[in-house]
């Protein structure tokens, strides 16, 4: 499983975990699919920033398939 510190790595409509900002502190994942991707460079230390499809913005954590 990857993590998502790859621009490259992620990929629209792919399924993810993603940490939102109100839930840094406690790690709190949200399973969702990748609308769209928000960080523009290849690699972030603390996760590649997405939308969801539900509209949630978050950095991954997981990529699940």
């Amino acid at each position: 499983m990857a993590d998502g510190r790859k621009r490259a790595d992620i990929a629209i409509g792919q399924t993810v975990e993603v940490v939102q900002k109100h839930h840094q502190r406690s790690g709190e994942l949200t399973e969702g699919v990748v609308k769209r991707i928000l960080t523009k460079n290849a690699n972030h230390t603390h996760g590649i920033k997405v939308m969801l499809e539900d509209g949630i913005v978050g950095r991954v954590k997981n990529i699940l398939d």
